[in-house]
């Protein structure tokens, strides 16, 4: 058992050792896999390089060399690409065979280090051929290159002479100028066959820039010098005659235009308008078409103005006949406040707040009255513009109305004081005549008991229509304690009046009950009983206590007596 068990473990063990062995292997030759792939691909690198097409591109330079600049050119390319060739391909080559000796030996360390070295030689001299051919390439494809520039600038040249020959008369001072531009344009190309012919593409380059700059240049000038001419020449000098005509006359008629600075930007106007032909006179438009467009839009803002200064002068004569009438109206008001302000402090009792806003108010119209007249003096000496006083006035009306507002909120105050006094006159007589229908009516009634609650009503409420009388006696009336007043007694007489008309309708009521109830004594000792307690409660003054008594009584014998009793009771009241 022993034996088989050792077997067994033995067993395990070799297999184990077999499968490490075997997973070993498998990452070695996993390894070394990948390092082949990474030592293949700088192979095919290195020979990439060596298949750039440079040779091919200097054959070609060979068949256009004509002049020693380019040949010299040719030497140093060949020189470079034969470095390239020589001793970097086969440096290259040196290091991939390192590689391949690494490989052999298992060197992963080795190869993990140099790998990347390679990588970046490569790079590098993969740049430096690409550079050397696209130098080569400049010059190979130079002339069709150019060619097709040329072509493209010879179309537009064409179609400049056209446009010019068509309408030299719109060009005026600036046609010599432009001939001879169009001249050195047709020299330059000229000058370009030339250069071509010995493929001297440095000197090729250079004209073709300046063809650029220069048709360019006379795209522009052929498209702006007649708008150009027309404005500063024509339009803007028109312009400006009418703009001065307008303006004196405007002088003459007393309007006061200084804030314009007008004679200041015209005379500016006229020396950019110098400035801008004497550019044009060498071909020199930039920036003047839109200079000339920015002074016909103030020439044109300025009629604007004019048109604004006439409307205002108009304008200004209705609001200031208004203003005048607004102003009179609400001075005289103030005028008669403080006429009656003695009698008003003697009527009422204004508080220092309220004196000191008729101070404010009154202050306020006096500055607005007197700016109001320097605004006037100002129109009458022709020292502001109408718009201007136009806004001046603005500004003194919105101080107007704002002092007005205040006025009628103070003249709202002190009505409201004196119609509070009327209508505390028409209240008092009001609560006088309440007060005494309920005492009437309490007395017209010849209760037993008047219980002391209602006496105690009855002393309030006339004590609250004396204190009414009182303050309104006083001089002056503090309106504010008159309206407690007076709301005190009212809720004091309304509330007698209403007791009175309660109580005298409860006793009644039971009073009627009782009678009623007589008819039944005989019938039963507990109706007998009920309207003896009726009695009792009534002569003691306890109306309700009585009636309930009473009802309950009676609806022994005969149910819902009260509602007839209630009916015979409005049908007597009525």
């Amino acid at each position: 058992m022993v034996d088989n068990v050792v077997l067994l473990m033995w067993s395990y063990f070799i297999i184990a050792v077999i499968l490490i062995v075997v997973v070993l292997c498998l990452i070695q030759k996993s390894r070394l896999n990948k390092y082949k792939k990474q030592i293949e691909m700088l192979e095919r690198e290195k020979k990439l390089i060596t298949s750039v097409p440079v040779l091919n591109e200097l054959s070609k330079i060979e068949a256009i060399m004509r002049n020693d600049r380019l040949e010299e050119k040719h030497q140093e390319w060949h020189q470079r690409f034969e470095d390239i060739k020589t001793k970097k391909i086969a440096k290259i080559s040196d290091m991939i065979l390192d590689l391949d000796y690494l490989f052999d030996q298992h060197d992963y360390m080795g190869l993990t280090y140099n790998i990347p070295k390679i990588e970046i030689e490569i790079y590098k001299i993969k740049t430096k051929a690409e550079l050397l051919l696209g130098e080569i390439k400049e010059i190979t494809l130079s002339e069709e290159k150019y060619r097709n520039i040329i072509t493209k600038h010879k179309a537009t040249y064409r179609d400049l002479i056209i446009r010019f020959n068509n309408d030299k008369a719109s060009y005026d001072i600036v046609r010599k100028s432009i001939e001879l531009q169009l001249e050195n344009i047709d020299k330059r190309f000229q000058e370009f066959e030339k250069y071509m012919e010995n493929n001297d593409y440095d000197e090729v380059a250079h004209i073709v820039k300046a063809l650029d700059e220069m048709i360019n240049n006379m795209v522009v000038v052929i498209e702006e010098v007649p708008n150009i001419l027309l404005l500063s020449k024509i339009l803007i000098p028109k312009k400006i005659n009418d703009v001065l005509t307008t303006y004196k006359k405007m002088l003459r008629d007393d309007y006061q235009l200084d804030y314009l600075n007008i004679d200041y930007n015209i005379t500016q106007i006229n020396e950019k308008i110098n400035n801008i032909l004497d550019k044009t006179k060498v071909l020199n438009v930039e920036d003047s078409l839109f200079e000339l467009k920015t002074m016909i839009d103030y020439l044109d803002s300025l009629f604007n103005d004019f048109d604004n200064e006439k409307m205002s002068k108009n304008i200004l004569e209705e609001n200031i006949a208004l203003f005048t009438k607004k102003l009179n109206r609400v001075n005289e008001v103030v005028g008669d406040i403080y006429n009656q302000l003695d009698n008003l402090r003697y009527s009422y009792d204004l508080s220092d707040e309220e004196i000191k806003d008729l101070d404010t108010i009154n202050n306020n119209l006096k500055a607005i009255t007197l700016d109001f007249n320097v605004l006037l003096e100002n129109k009458q000496n022709k020292i502001s513009a109408y718009s201007k006083l136009n806004k001046e006035l603005d500004q003194l009306l919105i101080r107007l109305s704002s002092s007005e507002v205040s006025l009628d909120d103070k003249l709202e105050s002190i009505g409201s004081m004196h119609e509070d006094e009327i209508r505390a006159r028409e209240q008092l007589e009001d609560l006088k005549e309440l007060l005494n229908k309920a005492t009437v009516k309490i007395r017209s009634y010849k209760l037993p008991h008047i219980p002391n609650k209602y006496y105690i009503e009855l002393k309030e409420a006339s004590g609250a229509i004396k204190e009414i009388i009182k303050e309104l006696s006083k001089k002056p009336i503090a309106i504010k304690i008159l309206n407690i007043r007076v709301d005190t007694a009212r809720d004091l007489v309304l509330k007698l009046y209403t007791t009175t008309n309660e109580m005298v309708k409860t006793a009644m009521l039971s009073e009627m009950a009782i009678i009623y109830g007589n008819r039944y004594r005989s019938l039963k000792n507990q109706v007998d009983q009920g309207l003896n307690n009726a009695e009792v409660s009534f002569n003691k003054g306890k109306y309700k206590m009585a009636l309930e008594t009473a009802i309950n009584t009676i609806d022994l014998v005969e149910p819902g007596i009260y509602q007839r009793l209630l009916s015979i009771y409005d049908n007597e009241q009525n």
